[in-house]
C-alpha cells in the first residue's frame, strides 16, 4: 500500500510538472510567434519527437537525443553569428532546455504509471488468489477447497460419511499450451468448469485449484467407486461438449481424473487428500 501510494504521489507531481513545462512552452512560443512561427513549428516537431524518442527507447535514448538537439541549436547560433554575422535572439533560448524537461517529466509520469499498474495488477492477482472464488469461472479456488475439506472430514469422523475428492486434469496440457490463445484458454476453462458443474450432483462442491496448470477438484460424500462413476461421466460429457464447441473443437483435448478417499489413519490435512487426489491423476490413462 505504501508503495503504491507513493509511485501515486510522483505520478501526480511528474504529470504537473509535464504541464507546467508545457505552459512555459506554450508563453515562449507566443512570445515569438510573430517572427518566428516557422521555426517555432519546427522546434516544436522536433520536441515532440525527442518525447517520443524517450518513451518507446528509454531515458539513455531520449536524453542522447536531446543533447544532439542541444548540440544542434549551440552549433547553429555559432555558425549565424561568426559566419553570417547573424544575431540569434535571445528569445529563443527555451528551445535549449524545455525539450529536455519534457522529455524528463514526460519519462517520469509514465515510468511511474506503469509501476503503478504492475502494482495493482499485482495485487488484484493475490487477491484473487487468496479469495474464495475465481473471477472468470466463479468456481472455489484452493482457499475453499481447504477450509470446506475440514468440514468434510469432520463430518466422517461424527457420521462415518465416506468422504472422496476427485481431481481434475487436461492431458499433456504444458505441451499443449503454447499452441492455446489466451482466448482459446480461457474458453477451455470455461468448458471444462461447466461440464465438471453439470456432472455433478447440486450438493458436490466443485473448485479451481490452479490456472497456471488447470487443475479442478470436486468433494463428494461418496466413495471410490462412486466418484469413479462420475469420474467418467465427467470425460463423455466433456468430450461431447468439445466436438460441438466451433472455436474449440479442433483441438485434441482430454481429461485427466485422480479419485482419492478419506483415510484418517493415512491422512492428518485437507492437503493430503488435495495431493492423493493429484497423485492419482497420473496413473489415468
Amino acid at each position: 500500500m505504501h508503495k503504491n501510494t507513493r509511485e501515486s504521489w510522483l505520478t501526480d507531481i511528474y504529470l504537473i510538472a509535464f504541464l507546467g513545462w508545457i505552459s512555459v512552452l506554450a508563453i515562449g512560443m507566443a512570445a515569438t510567434r510573430p517572427h518566428y512561427l516557422l521555426l517555432n513549428a519546427i522546434f516544436l516537431g522536433v520536441t515532440i519527437c525527442l518525447i517520443l524518442i524517450t518513451y518507446f527507447w528509454g531515458l539513455i535514448t531520449g536524453l542522447l537525443s536531446n543533447l544532439a538537439f542541444i548540440f544542434a541549436q549551440l552549433l547553429t547560433v555559432i555558425y549565424e553569428n561568426q559566419i553570417r554575422a547573424n544575431l540569434v535572439p535571445w528569445a529563443l533560448v527555451y528551445w535549449l532546455f524545455i525539450p529536455l524537461l519534457l522529455s524528463l517529466t514526460f519519462y517520469g509520469m509514465t515510468a511511474h504509471s506503469r509501476r503503478l499498474q504492475a502494482q495493482n495488477a499485482k495485487l488484484q492477482s493475490d487477491l484473487v488468489e487468496r479469495g474464495a472464488f475465481d473471477e472468470d469461472t466463479n468456481l472455489r479456488t484452493t482457499v475453499s477447497y481447504i477450509e470446506d475439506t475440514a468440514v468434510f472430514t469432520e463430518t466422517n469422523r461424527r457420521f462415518d460419511l465416506p468422504v472422496t475428492t476427485m481431481i481434475v486434469r487436461i492431458r499433456y496440457f504444458q505441451e499443449m499450451r503454447n499452441m492455446l490463445s489466451d482466448a482459446h484458454l480461457r474458453a477451455l476453462l470455461q468448458l471444462v468448469s461447466q461440464t465438471i458443474k453439470g456432472a455433478m450432483r447440486t450438493n458436490d462442491i466443485t473448485y479451481l485449484l490452479d490456472r497456471s496448470n488447470p487443475t479442478w477438484a470436486v468433494l463428494l460424500f461418496t466413495d471410490a467407486g462412486g466418484a469413479g462413476i462420475a469420474a467418467n461421466r465427467i470425460k463423455g460429457n466433456f468430450a461431447k461438449a468439445l466436438s460441438n464447441d466451433e472455436d474449440l473443437s479442433s483441438l485434441d483435448v482430454r481429461l485427466v481424473v485422480g479419485v482419492a478417499s478419506w483415510d484418517s489413519s493415512k491422512m492428518q490435512s485437507p492437503y493430503d487428500l488435495m495431493n492423493a487426489g493429484i497423485k492419482e491423476t497420473e496413473y489415468d490413462v
